[in-house]
């Protein structure tokens, strides 16, 4: 497995295993238990994902060591803010039965994100998290984090796939220490993401399947991924990505798919912060 070194120099496995849309509790405990007898060491939760007790009882059932697993969990909008962080924050390791968060991330830009921000430091330097981030944050907000809190984000995780591949983002984050996380990173299947033909050709080369092509492709480019599946087949498959390389001509066959429009939700559309916003669990 290979780890990303982030700016504050904690180490993350660059593939991990997500959960989100797991809603049944047995359902979600089995896949977790299944990536983690797979080899998955780094599984993301969030407190809006209503499964972090499933992930928790997994990762207690799995026998290996909390030391050795890297836990990510995120905080919800309602939850942002100095006071309120600092109680989301406990209910999330109550539910994790763990007492330290490995990466704690703000889930959404809105809502009071420097109170939350100034409470996670609080965290970090208590030793309670071990690195903290963002999610879903355009570059403006990423620097206005930067500049105005003076502490860098470890992470931002945000939809990329083959057709949104966050090239400038990329580069902007990389150059400010920032390092990117994809989140649907099958793009949950939209544009016939598992039939597109380049995406098949280039894994027949290698008796690849396309998720893994995919995944291949991220990894290469130094993003982090955290796929998710119930299927016991497809979570072993997603973790079988390192024993092949996509070539330079393969990258730039997948280059070529790039829409640079996301294929879910525009978080600078006033409707869509409004949602979001009002959106409770």
């Amino acid at each position: 497995m290979k780890n990303l070194v982030l700016n504050n120099k904690v180490e993350m496995p660059i593939l991990g295993f997500g959960v989100y849309q797991m809603n049944n509790s047995e359902e979600c405990e089995q896949s977790v238990l299944t990536a983690l007898e797979t080899g998955y060491r780094l599984i993301d939760t969030a407190a809006a994902y209503q499964n972090e007790t499933e992930v928790g009882n997994a990762v207690r059932k799995s026998g290996i060591s909390r030391e050795e697993i890297f836990i990510t969990s995120k905080l919800w909008i309602q939850d942002a803010g100095y006071e309120k962080t600092l109680a989301a924050f406990e209910k999330t390791l109550n539910n994790l039965q763990t007492d330290y968060l490995d990466l704690y991330l703000i889930h959404q830009p809105f809502g009071d994100v420097f109170g939350a921000w100034q409470a996670m430091q609080e965290l970090y330097y208590q030793g309670k998290i071990k690195a903290i981030g963002i999610s879903n944050f355009q570059p403006d907000h990423v620097m206005d984090f930067i500049v105005n809190s003076k502490f860098t984000p470890a992470v931002n995780q945000i939809e990329t796939h083959p057709f949104h591949q966050q090239i400038k983002t990329q580069e902007f984050l990389k150059t400010n220490k920032v390092q990117i996380q994809s989140w649907a990173s099958f793009a949950e299947g939209r544009n016939n993401l598992f039939q597109n033909e380049v995406l098949a050709s280039i894994g027949k080369q290698y008796n690849k399947s396309v998720a893994q092509v995919v995944l291949r492709w991220l990894i290469q480019r130094n993003i982090a991924v955290i796929p998710k599946s119930i299927t016991k087949s497809r979570i072993q498959e997603n973790f079988d990505v390192f024993d092949f390389e996509l070539s330079q001509n393969d990258m730039i066959q997948i280059a070529s798919l790039d829409t640079k429009d996301s294929l879910f939700f525009d978080h600078r559309n006033p409707e869509m912060v409004k949602s979001l916003s009002n959106y409770n669990f």
